[in-house]
């Protein structure tokens, strides 16, 4: 199923040539009919020569609803640009044409209309030879022009064998597993409620389905399609479709919004781009100057960095890095358009290279630079490796959803990748790991061994450090689920490069030491614990004797342990005292206070603080005055 969208200045005659063509009028808003103006977006549909069904967007012409023409032609297969014969080529003739160019759009018929309007047929001759020139440097330059009257009728069946003809050499949309639709018009039917209308890409949808509109993960079910007023089971990618949603209300939705299925698009505020410049543009696009963003049926205001240079003057074409005013979800591949807010004009266009950028780019790097033409040229299996190399460890399922390309090829390039090891598990023993290169995994080890060396030459008296210190300090931006960030320690511990010390992680030859100073220090403090281990020093002696740091340094160590907030044993002492406890209980059935008191010939303080640790750690449980094992 095809789709085609007019084009042309106001007034030129595009909705009655749509109405001749379809018998369907397609303003469908009372303002539109009573100034004889399109200020939205029109549809409609006809029957070509062949039977084939093919929609019909109607954008309008004025100047003021450019935003709205945009809105209509993003994700069709041809245009219809309407010129009128008795005015010839008009400024928003020349403005809607430079937009299909910068769409890349290669299939169109151009329309003469209101020829009833014209008796002498040189100066239709002269029109259609002016059109030819502005279409001489356009991708259109080789598009049909049909005289034709909406009036008369004259031209009718020209003008259709025309579009049939044109729309013959445009393949099939592809279905890329990953259904969107960009949401161009939202309503309500009584008794039907919520339904939104778009041109469907990349994929089919499924009456049931549950689905989710971004930004903002709005989630909906299916309750019905329709395309062209026909109830369908599936809608299929290229298609007009209108989809009744139930659990959302029409006020939660708005033009610009993308269905889709959950998990499948993230959306974004930041994307890499490929952005040419209008030959024909007033001024040439800066670096941080501010524009107007369009992507499909989405506008958002937005900030361009340039990347390579201060400006890109008219007729260059450059990679740039966009910043949006409010998230869009967008995939790689989508054309856009950036115009001026004010004055409004359109300023250039692109190809969208990566929707989701990992981060902000640094200006005139060649490493970006390289990064952009891989973008730009790679094949996919280039593609497939950039992505797990950027952003690896990746599943694969994330990594083969990124990349715009039918399943059966990215799986086979991801295969490719892996059967000649450009790719591989980040979990050699688990080929369902996350994916990373080869040279992703050096760089990942050596950025945790050179953490942790940091780490040991800032606290050369901590055993390690702790691994979700570890974890947030390694991946700050995103951050790694749990499983991730176990699985890449795995790896490291296995290779020899990374000790585990409890929670903690530790280089494998580092032991933490004291300075002489220090350690005599810590001598003279142990002596007092062995001269009486029941009735130790008080924590803040200690801490005073030998410095709070290496106090600390003894307890991770477990020279020393600690039972309560000011009571602490030796390691020895303790093991011993537990030890002596659990005897006693075993004997005796249970064990009090004042028992574990005598035991060892310490006061009541020490003896609590031990018995509730204990309780604390299972050892023990308490039952009313005694202490029983657990």
């Amino acid at each position: 199923m095809k789709v085609i969208a007019t084009a042309g200045h106001v007034d030129h005659g595009k909705s009655a040539l749509v109405e001749a063509l379809t018998g369907i009028h397609p303003d469908r808003l009372a303002e539109e009919r009573a100034r004889g103006m399109t200020i939205d977006l029109g549809f409609a549909w006809m029957k070509l020569p062949s039977g084939e069904e093919v929609g019909i967007v109607d954008v309008p012409g004025h100047i003021d609803f450019i935003h709205n023409m945009l809105a209509g032609v993003g994700g069709i297969d041809a245009a219809l640009l309407v010129v009128a014969a008795d005015e010839g080529v008009m400024p928003q003739t020349r403005e809607h044409l430079d937009i299909l160019d910068l769409l890349e759009l290669e299939r169109g018929v151009i329309a003469l209309t209101k020829i009833d309007l014209v008796d002498d047929p040189d100066w239709l001759a002269l029109v259609a030879e002016e059109v030819r020139e502005l279409l001489a440097s356009t991708r259109l330059v080789a598009a049909p022009i049909v005289p034709v009257s909406a009036h008369t009728g004259a031209g009718l069946e020209a003008l259709r064998a025309a579009l049939a003809t044109v729309l013959a050499t445009a393949p099939p949309r592809p279905d890329l597993g990953r259904p969107r639709l960009p949401i161009d018009r939202v309503f309500t039917i009584a008794g039907f409620g919520t339904v939104v209308t778009g041109t469907l890409v990349d994929g089919s949808l499924h009456l049931g389905d549950e689905v989710v509109i971004l930004p903002g993960e709005l989630k909906a079910r299916i309750r019905g399609l329709q395309t062209h007023k026909t109830k369908r089971e599936v809608a299929v990618p290229g298609s007009r479709v209108a989809v009744n949603l139930s659990g959302v209300r029409p006020d939660q939705i708005a033009r610009g919004h993308v269905l889709t299925y959950p998990n499948l698009i993230r959306e974004t505020r930041r994307v890499d781009v490929r952005l040419r410049v209008l030959a024909t543009a007033p001024v040439p696009l800066r670096h941080n100057m501010t524009i107007t963003f369009h992507s499909a049926a989405a506008e958002t205001p937005g900030r361009l960095r340039l990347l390579e240079a201060d400006e890109l003057p008219p007729g260059a074409t450059g990679w740039v890095q966009i910043e949006l005013h409010k998230p869009l979800a967008l995939a790689r591949g989508d054309h856009f358009i950036v115009r001026r807010p004010s004055p409004s004009q359109t300023l250039g266009g692109g190809v969208i290279l990566d929707p989701i950028p990992l981060r902000r780019h640094r200006r005139r790097r060649p490493e970006v630079m390289a990064h952009f033409e891989l973008l730009w040229r790679g094949t996919p299996a280039d593609l497939l490796e950039d992505l797990i190399a950027r952003a690896g460890p990746l599943p694969a399922a994330q990594a083969l959803a990124a990349v715009p390309l039918p399943a059966d090829q990215a799986q086979a390039a991801l295969a490719a990748l892996q059967r000649t090891g450009r790719v591989e598990p980040l979990d050699p023993t688990d080929p369902t790991s996350p994916l990373i290169t080869p040279a992703g995994w050096e760089t990942l080890r050596h950025r945790l061994t050179a953490l942790l060396a940091s780490f040991h030459q800032a606290y050369p008296l901590r055993l390690g450090m702790g691994r979700e210190e570890v974890k947030s300090r390694l991946q700050p931006r995103i951050g790694w689920s749990t499983r991730l960030f176990n699985a890449i320690v795995a790896r490291a511990v296995a290779e020899g490069a990374v000790r585990e010390i409890g929670t903690s992680l530790a280089l494998p030859d580092f032991q933490p030491h004291f300075t002489p100073a220090q350690q005599a220090a810590v001598d003279r403090l142990l002596a007092q614990f062995r001269a009486a281990p029941f009735n130790p020093p008080a924590v803040r002696d200690s801490i005073e004797a030998v410095g709070e740091d290496v106090f600390n340094a003894l307890l991770e160590q477990q020279v020393l342990i600690r039972v309560a907030a000011d009571v602490v044993f030796t390691r020895s002492a303790y093991e011993d005292m537990v030890a002596a406890i659990c005897r006693y209980i075993d004997e005796h059935g249970s064990i009090t206070v004042a028992t574990c008191r005598d035991l060892f010939g310490t006061s009541r303080k020490y003896a609590l603080a031990l018995l509730e640790y204990l309780d604390q750690i299972r050892i023990t449980r308490r039952e009313g005055d005694m202490r029983v094992r657990w």
